[in-house]
């Protein structure tokens, strides 16, 4: 497995085994939950702190969500251009939801870039068909600011 060997929490911080997450998207799956996936990134001294989560969201009779997340550290001279950190907050995305979908089958997965839309004229928009383009070729849905929380908000959380 893809994730078997990452280090990841809850949304608490508390370590959980990757196995242990793909039971709860199974059940999760079967109550007719989505699961949100989303990776954020951020520069800390000569590091980029890439953040992933998984967010488990809406199944039948759920209050509120439960979440968890993964970090990973790679040296930030790899990442020159913002597209090429943009791309690769995408890719993990994208492998991780590859991961998930051979695991859970019948698993619904919703992929969120945290980018801003075209139109909006801001700093990531310029990348963001681009990139919407790579998650739908990949056969997910996909979503954008305003409305990918699982990057923009709780990736983001965990990547500073």
């Amino acid at each position: 497995m893809l994730n078997s060997n990452t280090n990841w929490n809850t949304g608490s911080k508390t370590k959980v085994d990757y196995n242990t997450i793909i039971l709860q998207i199974k059940e999760h799956s079967k109550q007719n939950g989505t699961v949100y996936i989303g990776t954020d990134s951020f520069f800390i001294k000569n590091k980029c702190i890439f953040s992933t989560a998984i967010c488990l969201y809406g199944a039948d009779k759920q209050k509120g969500g439960r979440y968890f997340f993964t970090k990973t550290k790679l040296n930030k001279k790899q990442f020159p251009e913002l597209s090429i950190r943009m791309i690769k907050e995408a890719e993990k995305t994208i492998n991780l939801a590859n991961d998930i979908i051979k695991l859970v089958p019948n698993a619904k997965l919703e992929l969120h870039l945290d980018i801003s839309p075209q139109e909006n004229n801001e700093g990531t928009s310029h990348l963001a068909n681009m990139l919407i383009g790579y998650v739908k070729g990949s056969g997910y849905e996909c979503r954008v600011k305003p409305d990918a929380f699982a990057a923009a908000s709780i990736a983001d959380r965990h990547s500073k």
